[in-house]
């Protein structure tokens, strides 16, 4: 029997001021893997690890990310931005009442200040992180 991985949202991908990183990693796999940037992956063992458990995933580790932590701090300093879903009620073109998902793109300090309970009930899911190559060079 074959075992199919799901890694849809394992990815990286740059053009020339941005880094674009799939939310599927685990923090361990991060350091791990040779097709992320040398500097991120630095980043990630000395300051993200401590705070958090290898096996904690990007996405959980932003979805979880509290106001006051020391990792929103690191975050803010890389100018980081993630790009979430949104379950969103929007009439159709009838004129029906629907829902869907959105995508929008926020500040890690935007998603950090909507509290846990709130991300659940507008059905929130964390896609992307988006991080500034040259925040990201002055570490």
């Amino acid at each position: 029997m074959k075992q199919t991985i799901y890694e849809d949202n394992k990815y990286s991908m740059q053009d020339v001021g941005n880094l674009y990183i799939g939310t599927k990693y685990t923090l361990g796999e991060i350091v791990d893997t040779e097709e992320l940037p040398f500097k991120f992956r630095l980043l990630v063992e000395r300051y993200i690890l401590p705070e958090a458990h290898p096996e904690d995933t990007l996405e959980s580790n932003l979805y979880y990310l509290d106001s006051k932590s020391f990792l929103l701090k690191i975050y803010k300093q890389m100018k980081a931005r993630v790009k979430i879903n949104i379950l969103e009620e929007k009439k159709s073109l009838t004129g029906k009442p629907g829902k869907r998902y959105v995508t929008r793109t926020l500040s890690v300090e935007a998603l950090a200040g909507i509290p846990a309970s709130e991300k659940e009930k507008q059905g929130v899911v964390v896609q992307e992180l988006i991080l500034s190559k040259l925040a990201l060079a002055s570490f």
